[in-house]
């Protein structure tokens, strides 16, 4: 792989990985890996991933929904590398990319409510000094966020998160500056009040069915029954391992790669923020610790989607809350 300090525009549009259109969580609709020239891509761009996938994240209410928005919003600057004027900084584009959809994330989810338009403040209306402020702010919007609406949520993540100045968030989501700061204002005043009261934070809806399965995936999978895994999964099941696979899991060398894995590990049944997940665990200096999260959805009892984050160490910490069923 290519060190990280060559530019990205060094790599050309990669032929391998083919998409048309790219659904609010469906992966690239290509079959494969990625190829080298993408991987040396994300490469480059090692340094902005965590705050790229903490943003999505927070944007959307879900750290693996804000990493699969993430990595269709890195493809979707790679395959328009090309249109990218060198001459300005990389970060805001591909920000822009991700946060337009995160916004379409959040459009087909139902979530976006008219909330925008009610209490609208003059663009003459100050910012709220964060000095007074920034203290609250910061703790409340890692928890609270997910409750403003979408224009809001985006203003308090860029700027009292991120440090974005006034000028490039109102350039980012397509407003005024004097639009942010009213924003701003009225996400500020939200969030302390969303603080004092400790609103509970959402959380998915569960599928009833899933633990059950999920147990019965991770026996198997831990028994290297690959066979009676496959049986666990539907004939057009689908494989995103982030950074190195998307397509069809009978087209894939999923199961074969962890047989091979060297060291001590184990899955095991577990939730990241109240979702029902599986949890990769690792043997480190006679401990056994979380490694990683696999995703599984399913329909009609049968496995139709794993997102593998073996590869995004930032997707962890990134979580409130990450729990372990049981440990071997």
């Amino acid at each position: 792989m290519m060190p990280s300090t060559h530019h990205p525009k060094a790599y050309p549009k990669a032929v391998l990985v083919r998409i048309s259109h790219m659904e609010t969580q469906a992966e690239r609709h290509s079959v494969g890996l990625f190829d080298d020239r993408y991987r040396a891509y994300l490469e480059t761009l090692s340094q902005l991933r965590p705050s790229l996938h903490r943003y999505c994240a927070r944007m959307v209410g879900s750290v693996m929904d804000g990493e699969d928005i993430a990595q269709e919003s890195l493809f979707e600057a790679y395959r328009k590398l090309d249109t990218f004027d060198e001459s300005l900084p990389l970060k805001p584009w591909l920000f822009r990319i991700a946060h337009n959809r995160s916004i379409d994330f959040l459009r087909k989810q139902k979530v976006r409510t008219g909330v925008e338009t009610e209490s609208a403040v003059s663009d003459d209306t100050a910012v709220l000094d964060s000095s007074h402020s920034s203290s609250s702010v910061r703790a409340a919007v890692e928890h609270l966020v997910v409750h403003l609406p979408p224009m809001e949520r985006a203003c308090v993540l860029l700027k009292d998160v991120l440090d974005y100045s006034l000028e490039e968030i109102a350039e980012l989501v397509d407003s005024t500056v004097g639009g942010v700061k009213s924003a701003l204002n009225r996400a500020r005043t939200k969030l302390k009040g969303l603080e004092n009261s400790q609103s509970e934070r959402q959380q998915r809806a569960p599928n009833p069915p899933l633990p059950e399965l999920l147990q019965l995936y991770v026996d198997r999978f831990n028994q290297c029954d690959w066979d009676g895994v496959r049986e666990l999964t539907s004939a057009d099941a689908r494989l995103l391992v982030a950074d190195g696979f998307a397509g069809r899991l009978a087209d894939a060398p999923y199961f074969s790669e962890y047989e091979r894995r060297v060291g001590e590990w184990q899955m095991s049944v577990g939730e990241v923020d109240g979702e029902p997940v599986i949890i990769d665990l690792r043997r480190d200096q006679g401990e056994w610790k979380a490694h990683s999260i696999v995703r599984i959805e399913a329909a009609a009892g049968r496995v139709t989607r794993i997102a593998d984050y073996v590869f995004c160490p930032w997707l962890s910490p990134a979580a409130t809350s990450v729990q372990v069923a049981r440990t071997p």
